[in-house]
């Protein structure tokens, strides 16, 4: 699989040996962090300021990561309410021994909520264009 050209992950990790699991392959709770900061990122794109996670769909591990591996993160927008925002990741791993053999990883969709510095939810800036 090739990566597709004109997009840009939200965020990109060269994933490293203390990344591990006790099977050698990189730890899922490692993925989903980052999973969780790309998605806070693309909505804070969106006019999202102060975000929580409230909710991540079904997390389907696809492929291994291995130590080496660079993982893309892409994101997308899916929807935006008054206060939510639901974002849509897609990860790929580019192989160490071969940067242009590229595997889908996992996929989640996220929605986070907008809040104050209380933790009170508060609309979402609508960006002018």
């Amino acid at each position: 699989m090739a990566e597709s050209v004109g997009r840009t992950p939200a965020i990109r990790v060269l994933m490293m040996p203390r990344d591990t699991n006790p099977a050698g392959t990189i730890f899922g709770g490692v993925i989903l962090s980052y999973i969780d900061q790309a998605g806070a990122e693309e909505a804070k794109h969106h006019g999202a300021r102060r975000l929580v996670t409230v909710a991540m769909k079904e997390v389907i591990f696809h492929e291994p990561v291995y130590v080496g591996d660079l993982v893309s993160f892409y994101t997308e927008l899916v929807r935006t309410g008054r206060t939510s925002i639901t974002i849509q990741v897609t990860v790929e791993s580019s192989r160490y021994h071969d940067r242009s053999e590229i595997v889908r990883v996992t996929e989640a969709e996220l929605t986070y909520v907008n809040v104050d510095p209380g933790g009170r939810p508060i609309p979402i800036r609508r960006s002018a264009g």
